[in-house]
């Protein structure tokens, strides 16, 4: 029975690197821009050029010659007017997935120690293992309807009505996905992965493991 309860934890050991990994993603796809990819091909020479869209920032790329581009970022807050809903509810739906990719964390190393330590029993009111699959699955749902809700915005060709003085203009001539789409995607993926394989932890029944003295 111990032998069988080491190994289920050695899973859920590697279950906690992918959740790991899906969370890192997570947090790196926030602070990113390329969402949303703008081409600003007609207009005005001083809006010509490309705009990455992100859920925190907005970066412009203007052309000064052939080989060399000019990089200008600007930041939103929380007091920002101009940004649409869909964006302040894919910030809102990042920063909770965030917030509960780890606390699921927490939650699972607690459960390791206390299986490692023999402590954790079949008949334990409260899993931790189950808590923390929960709120991994929950955390990679959060991202995928913001990457979802970011698609949508790119296929109806929906404008943003950002200040003058970020010289971008309401609509571009064209807009897609950016790539920090596919990572989004491959971090719902892996923390709802992590999340399922935690969820289906089960202790050996009438286990009885002491600590070494």
């Amino acid at each position: 029975m111990a032998i069988a309860m080491f190994e289920n934890a050695n899973c859920q050991a590697a279950s906690f690197a992918l959740n790991t990994v899906g969370w890192i993603l997570s947090m790196t796809c926030m602070g990113l821009a390329e969402w949303r990819v703008w081409y600003m091909e007609s207009s005005s020479v001083p809006s010509r050029g490309l705009a990455c869209i992100g859920m925190w920032k907005v970066c412009t790329y203007q052309p000064n010659s052939l080989h060399s581009r000019n990089i200008e970022c600007h930041r939103y807050t929380y007091s920002d007017t101009y940004l649409p809903l869909d964006i302040r509810i894919a910030q809102n739906l990042l920063l909770a997935a965030s917030l509960l990719g780890l606390l699921g964390k927490v939650l699972m190393v607690t459960g390791l120690q206390r299986v490692y330590a023999g402590q954790l029993q079949k008949d334990t009111t409260c899993n931790p293992f189950f808590a923390s699959g929960v709120l991994s699955i929950i955390a990679g749902a959060f991202i995928l309807i913001a990457v979802m809700w970011n698609h949508q915005s790119v296929m109806n060709e929906e404008g943003i009505r950002f200040p003058p003085s970020f010289q971008i203009p309401f609509r571009p001539d064209r807009q897609e996905t950016g790539s920090t789409v596919l990572l989004a995607v491959l971090a719902a993926f892996l923390m709802m992965l992590s999340g399922l394989l935690t969820i289906s932890f089960q202790l050996p029944p009438n286990i009885h493991v002491y600590p070494e003295v």
